[in-house]
């Protein structure tokens, strides 16, 4: 990675009040995703709302006030969006409507807050290939309209993809990677969620960085699964989860990844915040281990246990990027880490 290297993160707009835009640490960022717009599922136009508009002007003079300016694109979708982008994604007339929509808000923004810098699609995820299939056709034509849209501005392109390329379980699909490397100017890798609840009998690392079991479920087996499906390295963003998942072991006497549990352990289903981690570290005075075969931290105390990024953790990370020359980094999302931005912070002084 380079100075020019990308250090991004989601700013969810129900944080607002807990932390609004003019109290993020905007020195520790290049860009930040406003997230989520949504689409209706009636026009495919995207919805603005009062409270939108308030945000997404707070939101953009936050970061353009910065120097250096921090550039800030809006994200549209999220977890909940599968079926309205199904919808759109499939008709061509339905695709126009909503990328000529995404162009008209992202210039609005221009004029009412200095400048918005791009759009990223957050479709999580498409089912089916082809689901897959349209996803590469929105973007190329997504790609089109933008460049049409002569005399102002380039908007910025940027998609949140799985952390591979392949799904292999449901319906076996990949994204199409020539269409989304030529359309888009990179991909956030969210390298985060890789276990979780799902799997109630073992422990694991949702984030890893490295997988040596050679399953291959890891960030950087993610990486190299994009770079060689076609994805230039440069384009591949790595994602890292400001948030660590619970389980409760059955015997804290194995305590180790991949340790027999009966479920998720504190935080609601199973989800600490990396400032609730560090409380419950401190107040329970637990074990932390940080295992440098799987590249993630660990903690536990009686029958509870904590897989997590920290700083230790976003070091080693951002090193690890430094090797395959990958685009950079982004955090989901901010409003998690501690009161001293500890994980946000930690990464930032290995970037030249």
């Amino acid at each position: 990675m380079a100075s020019s290297s990308i250090r991004g993160g989601y700013w969810p707009t129900w944080i607002n009040s807990e932390l609004p835009p003019s109290s993020i640490n905007l020195a520790l960022f290049t860009h930040l995703f406003y997230a989520f717009l949504q689409v209706d599922p009636s026009t495919f136009q995207l919805i603005v709302t009062n409270d939108d508009d308030r945000m997404l002007r707070a939101f953009s003079e936050a970061a353009h006030g910065h120097s250096p300016r921090v550039q800030a694109l809006l994200s549209i979708g999220g977890g909940d969006s599968t079926s309205a982008f199904a919808a759109l994604a499939a008709d061509p007339a339905s695709r126009a409507a909503f990328i000529q929509s995404t162009i008209a808000v992202a210039r609005q923004f221009q004029i009412k807050c200095l400048l918005t810098d791009g759009l990223d699609l957050d479709w999580e995820h498409p089912i089916d290939t082809d689901e897959m299939a349209n996803f590469g056709r929105l973007v190329t034509e997504w790609r089109a309209a933008v460049e049409a849209d002569s005399g102002q501005p380039r908007l910025l392109l940027t998609a949140a993809v799985r952390f591979e390329p392949s799904f292999q379980w449901e319906v076996p699909r990949s994204y199409p990677v020539a269409e989304m490397a030529s359309a888009l100017d990179w991909i956030n890798s969210m390298a985060y969620d890789l276990h979780g609840p799902w799997e109630p009998n073992t422990t694991g690392l949702h984030a890893a960085l490295y997988d040596p079991t050679g399953a291959g479920v890891s960030g950087s087996d993610g990486v190299t699964a994009w770079v060689n499906a076609g994805m230039p390295a440069a384009k591949v963003v790595l994602g890292m989860p400001l948030y660590g998942r619970t389980w409760r072991l059955t015997d804290s006497n194995q305590n180790g990844v991949g340790a027999p549990a009966a479920g998720t352990g504190p935080g609601t289903d199973g989800v600490l915040r990396y400032s609730e981690v560090v409380q419950f570290n401190r107040d329970n005075g637990a074990t932390v281990i940080h295992d440098v075969n799987w590249g993630e931290a660990y903690s536990y105390a009686g029958t509870s246990w904590v897989g997590y990024d920290d700083a230790w953790t976003a070091e080693r990370k951002v090193e690890y990027a430094r090797g395959p020359g990958i685009g950079g980094y982004f955090f989901w999302s901010i409003g998690q880490d501690d009161a001293a931005w500890t994980v946000t912070t930690a990464g930032t002084g290995l970037v030249d």
